[in-house]
């Protein structure tokens, strides 16, 4: 089998944070998949890439549903996965592009499972956004032997405030929603002060926010926004 499917990362945002190895094979792909949030909508992934694509590549927008309606969300993955598998078997070097890594909280993970690991599968790691949360901010993700979780606040409250305790450094991701109940849990766990917000980094809308409990419970967030903590960094200024 002559053709190729490229999970590519497109990293947090800005363009220039993609890999050198994403922005060469994006130049030489026949069908680039773009994912949108909206149907008819525009796929952020897709603006962020979009200098790097060859003229001649066919851009195919698909639709991920965002809704709690797991049969739907479902179909539209079974229908991705066959789609780029069978491009990929009539020959075509195929992308599929994905917002920070490819193998984090992404999209591309429920297509994987369907694909499995052929060996014309090729997967581009990519800049996660709280690393470029933890540049933006200067703030270090983890330092010596301190641990690292990675949580996402779509979790049980009680797994959540575990995390908190047992780990030195944490990222909190899909704040969106649900800051009022995750800042009172970092409230509760005495780390308001070790903890800032950044929504929407390297785009032209970062906003970044260190003192937490001076944020109002209802305060709008875009979609993409994370907190990150670190105990000892706090401690260490």
């Amino acid at each position: 089998m002559s053709g190729k499917l490229y999970a590519l990362s497109t990293g947090p945002g800005a363009a220039d944070l993609i890999t050198v190895r994403a922005a060469r094979i994006l130049g030489s792909l026949d069908i680039l998949y773009a994912p949108a949030g909206r149907k008819g909508g525009d796929s952020l992934a897709l603006s962020i890439v979009r200098e790097y694509v060859g003229a001649k590549t066919e851009i195919r927008c698909c639709h991920f549903p965002m809704s709690a309606d797991s049969a739907e969300k479902e179909a539209v993955w079974d229908d991705v996965a066959a789609a780029l598998v069978q491009a990929v078997t009539a020959g075509k070097q195929v992308g599929f592009i994905t917002l920070g890594d490819a193998m984090l909280f992404s999209t591309w993970v429920f297509l994987l499972q369907r694909i499995g690991c052929p060996d014309w599968l090729d997967i581009v790691p990519g800049v996660t956004s709280f690393a470029a949360i933890a540049a933006r901010s200067k703030t270090p993700l983890a330092m010596e032997q301190q641990s690292l979780a990675v949580v996402s606040c779509t979790a049980p409250e009680a797994d959540i405030l575990r995390a908190l305790h047992q780990h030195d450094s944490l990222v909190l991701m899909k704040v969106y929603g649900r800051f009022a109940r995750i800042k009172a849990l970092l409230k509760q766990a005495g780390l308001l002060e070790c903890a800032l917000m950044m929504s929407e980094a390297t785009l032209p809308g970062e906003q970044c926010w260190r003192h937490l409990n001076e944020v109002n419970d209802d305060q709008p967030l875009p979609y993409f926004s994370t907190i990150l903590v670190n105990k000892q960094w706090e401690n260490a200024q």
